[in-house]
């Protein structure tokens, strides 16, 4: 018999890692990424990149679709069950923003660029003018 397993220790197992969710949102924003593009656009070492995808595929995240070219070509997607996600890392993102926001945390620039959706503009716009009006002065 299988050990009973806690709904938040079993998100978190597919969703933890530096760069998961990132990876995640990428795949989402952009309909599909390849490896080399990845992980210039990120900066993240390819073991890296390389062991979260492969993660992230396991858990039925994210597909791994290989064409039988040359060179050869791989492209990842989101599954079915990675869209599910995203609804979700959509509320931990705008949360994360508010707080780091309170905290006086900086923010990285970055994380305004990818998320231009209106789901972010209308929760953010606050903070992201903020964000300009400091970049100005």
């Amino acid at each position: 018999m299988n050990k009973p397993v806690n709904p938040y220790h079993y998100v978190t197992g597919c969703i933890s890692g530096k760069w998961k969710m990132t990876i995640l949102h990428h795949i989402h924003h952009y309909g599909k990424i390849r490896f080399n593009e990845t992980k210039k656009t990120l900066q993240v070492s390819e073991k890296v990149l390389s062991q979260q995808l492969k993660e992230l595929a396991a858990d039925g995240l994210v597909e791994r679709i290989q064409y039988n070219t040359i060179p050869l070509k791989v492209e990842y997607i989101l599954t079915p069950l990675g869209e599910d996600l995203i609804p979700a890392l959509d509320i931990l993102y705008i949360w994360s923003i508010r707080r780091m926001a309170q905290l006086n945390i900086p923010i990285d620039p970055d994380a305004f660029v990818v998320h231009t959706e209106r789901k972010y503009i209308d929760q953010l716009m606050d903070i992201m003018d903020a964000y300009k009006k400091k970049q100005q002065e």
